[in-house]
């Protein structure tokens, strides 16, 4: 007769997210310049001197007005994908502090939860952060800006859950200088961000589409200027939801081959 393993005790992901809290709570200093002083850069820079030269500017619109959700959404990325990456492949290879918290015990799926549960934390603070200071501007049309949290909340996770999957997977952290490399900066330049999707050619275009960058943008754009999406609200939310679904079923199942033996 085969024994059963007995089932682990029940630790919520609250525990794994004040764990990551704490430290963050010794560090958070050193991000007050991506936090606040980088989008203040961007918004001078793209904003108002690129803008000083897009006469007409898009849309209808300025180009400082069009400009700051794609900004917002692109500084939104690296941050994802920053805590995505190194932190989690650190977690297996380096601290191992994802064993550690295995052996608490915690569930995989609260190990999971938790980490992810932090970064949204962090992005969420940088996005408050970005529209505070774009709002300062007067880049803001629309007191719908506010409906954008949530929007990057569904982000956030259409992107950071498949990049844990990639993470907990990899042998090393060279791949995840190749995703920086061909994932990320392919996705912020030519999903929408500086200049519409439409002045593509139909093959990158069509690209493009499959971006959950681009289905983020225009949902933050019409948001921020007051006016209807390119494409349908709720087909951009389910397209976003999928992403994160489908990329917390990869999560889990990367970290439970790393941490169950």
């Amino acid at each position: 007769m085969t024994s059963r393993r007995p089932a682990r005790p029940r630790v919520p992901a609250w525990t794994v997210l004040v764990y990551y809290l704490t430290n963050y709570r010794r560090t958070w200093r050193a991000g007050l310049f991506s936090s606040f002083f980088l989008p203040l850069l961007t918004v001078v820079g793209f904003g108002l001197g690129v803008g000083s030269y897009v006469d007409q500017g898009l849309d209808g619109v300025s180009y400082l007005h069009w400009i700051v959700p794609g900004l917002l959404l692109a500084g939104i990325l690296q941050v994802a994908v920053l805590e995505s990456t190194f932190p989690v492949f650190s977690g297996f290879q380096w601290s191992k502090i994802y064993f550690g918290q295995y052996a608490a015990p915690l569930r995989v799926g609260d190990i999971v939860a938790g980490h992810l549960a932090f970064v949204v934390f962090r992005v969420l603070t940088a996005a408050i952060a970005f529209l505070l200071v774009t709002a300062a501007f007067g880049a803001l049309r629309s007191f719908w800006a506010v409906a954008v949290l949530p929007v990057i909340v569904l982000f956030t996770l259409a992107m950071i859950t498949p990049i844990f999957a990639f993470s907990a997977s990899v042998p090393t952290d060279t791949h995840l200088t190749i995703l920086f490399r061909f994932a990320v900066l392919p996705m912020t330049l030519f999903s929408g961000v500086f200049f519409p999707v439409e002045s593509l050619p139909t093959g990158l275009r069509q690209v493009a589409y499959l971006s959950p960058l681009w289905h983020a943008v225009d949902l933050c754009r019409a948001a921020t200027l007051g006016m209807a999406p390119q494409w349908s609200i709720v087909g951009h939310l389910l397209y976003l939801a999928a992403w994160a679904v489908v990329g917390w079923v990869l999560a889990r199942r990367a970290f439970r081959r790393r941490l169950v033996v």
